[in-house]
């Protein structure tokens, strides 16, 4: 098939056209508390061929394309995770990712055979695909929700981790492979596939930070890209030796995102806005591979009662029983319950048996599509709500300062800009009460727009933007020294003592 410019002027067109629209929907889906993959999904369907005409139909393209985006939506979850926050709930993600998947894989496919009569091969991937949680739900919806930590860093630790043993089990019971090696064997290369998987992240996060500590690049444009393609790096690396790619590629991110490289922040935003370009248009597509004329009363009431058991029974069950590695308060685990969020992750695995040409593929993505959409528009616009009814809502709480980092190419040193917050405590300090580590200095200020150079009397103000200098070796140091002094104003250093 040839493919020339006129073509491809008109491809940008519809595509950039479709992109800015759906930029312009995160607004309207931010304040209806709706994830924007809905919106994101009903516009591919309005494209499709039922709506404008644009045939879709390639399963093989859609799984492949599918794989591809949720790898930088998991590595754009794994760079924006803070490690101290996460650490304490990485315990109780890791078993609702394994122990609750599992669970709830098995209550789903019991119900979704014994009820809806569905085959065991079909029930079985019913519950495989809808059990995992959805990184790109969970990532835009929960951060701008109230919630204690320990209860945005499981959800976040399980979302980021889940996927992983899901695709392997729905490719090994796709393609007969489990059936063949037995619950034994498909446990074994489960096992084999999550952990190689983690040791190529790890392989790929501290072997890229090191190297990106001592390359100093031409342009800090480059270094957010250095960084993502780590991460897929790791993700091709483990995909090359039958392990699990997106294991790997979740934690070559969440070290490279915790480690002391060069502008984070700007890397922070890049992969933050690749990712939303990401599931734009995996979203899109999905909803182009739907057929509206599929839809039958038959299946959505099979959505329907499939999506009753997992929410209010398999979503439940699996939280109770993964609690064990980790007892939480009853209101957080109801929470925690309630905020399984689905979203493009239920459809993409889905497209796996379609590939595989499993007999019922069509019926069974038809009834993930409807099940995913009364999930989301359940789920989404009620988490708030439900946040407050069981008492874990809190006050969000802002930042302090903002540290944005570049290396000075010709001296062993980094130069901090430091942005000072309103809820910053560094307001009213002076520049010689920072007291930061011998070797490192405030170089300027900035503020409103004008630049000066700071004494030791000089005040710092809220909005205020500091140039710090500080040797390389010393940048740790000073980074604490800094958040300290936001924290606790003059008394920093007695109160952490």
């Amino acid at each position: 098939m040839s493919f020339d410019v006129h073509q491809l002027d008109m491809f940008l067109l519809i595509g950039a056209g479709v992109t800015f629209l759906a930029v312009l929907a995160v607004r309207m889906s931010s304040g209806l508390g709706l994830p924007s993959l809905l919106v994101y999904l009903l516009m591919g369907v309005a494209l499709g061929e039922s709506g404008l005409g644009i045939g879709f139909e390639d399963a093989q393209l859609a799984h492949a394309l599918g794989f591809g985006a949720l790898a930088v939506i998991l590595a754009e979850g794994g760079l924006t995770t803070n490690w101290r926050d996460a650490r304490p709930a990485m315990r109780m993600g890791l078993s609702l990712a394994t122990i609750g998947v599992l669970v709830s894989i098995a209550v789903v496919a019991v119900g979704a055979h014994v009820l809806l009569g569905l085959s065991w091969q079909l029930a079985i991937l019913l519950g495989a695909v809808c059990s995992p949680t959805d990184a790109a739900a969970v990532f835009s919806v929960l951060r701008v929700v109230p919630l204690p930590k320990r209860i945005t860093g499981t959800l976040e630790a399980e979302s980021g981790l889940n996927d992983a043993p899901t695709v392997v089990l729905v490719t090994l019971v796709s393609s007969g492979a489990a059936a063949e090696h037995g619950l034994l064997g498909t446990t074994g290369i489960v096992a084999y596939e999550l952990v190689a998987g983690v040791l190529f992240g790890l392989a790929a996060g501290f072997g890229g930070a090191w190297v990106m500590r001592r390359v100093a690049l031409p342009s800090s444009g480059l270094y957010p890209i250095a960084v993502l393609c780590l991460t897929l790096i790791g993700y091709g690396a483990a995909a090359a030796v039958h392990a699990s790619g997106f294991a790997a590629v979740y934690v070559a991110a969440l070290v490279l995102g915790n480690a002391e490289l060069p502008h984070r922040v700007a890397t922070r935003s890049f992969v933050e806005g690749l990712a939303w370009l990401a599931q734009i248009g995996l979203f899109v597509m999905l909803g182009l591979l739907l057929s509206p004329d599929r839809l039958s009363w038959t299946i959505i009431g099979i959505a329907i009662v499939a999506g009753s058991i997992l929410t209010f029974v398999a979503r439940p069950l699996s939280v109770l029983v993964s609690s064990v590695v980790r007892p939480m308060p009853l209101p957080e685990l109801a929470f925690l319950s309630w905020a399984g969020l689905r979203g493009a992750v239920p459809i993409v695995l889905t497209t796996i048996p379609l590939a595989a040409g499993v007999h019922g593929a069509t019926r069974l993505f038809d009834i993930v599509f409807v099940l995913v959409v009364l999930d989301t528009l359940i789920t989404g616009p009620t988490l708030p709500l439900t946040a407050r009814i069981l008492r874990v809502a809190r006050r969000s709480e802002p930042r302090g300062i903002e540290v944005e980092a570049a290396p000075l190419d010709r001296v062993a040193a980094d130069l901090l800009q430091i942005t000072i917050a309103p809820s910053s405590k560094m307001h009213g300090v002076e520049v010689g009460e920072l007291r930061l580590p011998v070797g490192a200095n405030v170089s300027m200020i900035v503020r409103d727009g004008v630049t000066m150079v700071p004494e030791r009397r000089t005040v710092l103000r809220h909005g205020d933007d500091l140039i710090v200098v500080t040797p390389r070796k010393l940048r740790e140091a000073t980074e604490e020294r800094l958040r300290q002094v936001s924290a606790g104003g003059r008394l920093a250093q007695w109160l952490h003592e």
